[in-house]
Formats: structure tokens, sequence, C-alpha cells
């Protein structure tokens, strides 16, 4: 796998100079997705419960290709463990079989002055705009909050941002991925 700007530095472990690091991960065991694939609705809403309940929020989930197979690509963001302000932005693809899964993922963490997107947005928009019902599951407490500033129409203003920088590598993952044709053909992940 080659990603521009990440080097090498275990087996299945990239990293960059921005400290966001990209890993591979292989799972023998039956994929723990609480819907099939094909019923995003269900899927997107029973994923949002269980980031928030893990104290997160989740930003994106849909279905997409990678290396030819259905992937579920998710972003979600979680506290950055062990500090009081900042976050995490974690990017995946899973891709799931009948008994196993591979995740190819990507965690960029915010770095010194945090919040800088959030409140130049939030002062664009108005708090009133600003915080919105998760659109997945607009009943959900707790977590971290959706907003308007993990849309990526602010991407492009905010290109160091992690959240951006997650997108794009998620972008090249989604390019450049090719998965071998002894898990490709395995039984595929029905839910």
């Amino acid at each position: 796998m080659e990603l521009p700007g990440f080097r090498n530095v275990e087996p299945d472990v990239w990293v960059n100079d921005a400290g966001d690091v990209v890993s591979l991960h292989f799972f023998g065991l039956p994929p723990d997705l609480p819907a099939a694939l094909d019923d995003g609705p269900s899927l997107r809403a029973a994923l949002t419960r269980m980031t928030a309940q893990a104290g997160g929020g989740l930003i994106e989930a849909s279905v997409k290709p990678l290396g030819g197979l259905p992937a579920l690509r998710q972003i979600l963001k979680l506290p950055m463990p062990g500090q009081a302000h900042g976050q995490v932005f974690i990017g995946s693809f899973t891709v799931p079989r009948a008994r196993c899964s591979t995740v190819v993922k990507v965690q960029a963490p915010e770095r010194g002055t945090t919040g800088m997107r959030e409140a130049m947005v939030m002062a664009e928009v108005g708090p009133d705009a600003f915080f919105r019902p998760h659109p997945y599951a607009p009943e959900v407490q707790g977590g971290l909050p959706f907003h308007a500033a993990d849309h990526a129409r602010f991407d492009d203003r905010f290109p160091d941002h992690p959240l951006t920088r997650v997108r794009a590598v998620l972008g090249a993952l989604a390019e450049g991925v090719e998965v071998v044709p002894e898990f490709a053909a395995l039984p595929p992940f029905t839910g």
C-alpha cells in the first residue's frame, strides 16, 4: 500500500510527520457490525448510538467499495485520551466477510491549539445552526455532539485540520487499496 507522506514503521503500520497513523488489521472472527451493509438506516443509527455510548461522535458512515468489495466507511471523533481538551479523528474502512474482516484505519489527533475549526464555523453559522440533532439517530444524547464544523464542505478552509486529513487519507485508500484474491473469495457478510 503506497501512501504519499507516510512511512512504514512496522508491519501494517504507517505514520506521517503530523502524527497521523494508518494501520491494517485482520480479525479472524465474525464481524460485530450491528446490521447488514445493505441496511443503511439501521446500520448508521446503531453505529451512532454505539459511538455516543463510548463517549465519541459518529461524523459519517456509508458503504463504499474498497478493493472491489463492499466496505463500511466511517469517520468518528473521540476525546483525546488523558487530556482535558482536544479530539482524535478516526476514519476506517471495514471489509466484512462472513467469518472474518479486515479494517484499514487512519487516526489523526488534534495538536496545539484545539477547537479553531469549530469556533470559526460557529461564528459564521451561529449557535442555533451549529449544533443539530444527529441525522442518523436524532434521539441520541451523550457523547460528542454532532455539529456543522464536521461537514466536509469546510475541509478546504481547514486543510491542516485532522478531520480534513482523515478524509484525504480515506480518499487515497479508496483509490489504492487492493484486496488479495483469497480474501475476496471468502463468503460475504450478510449481517
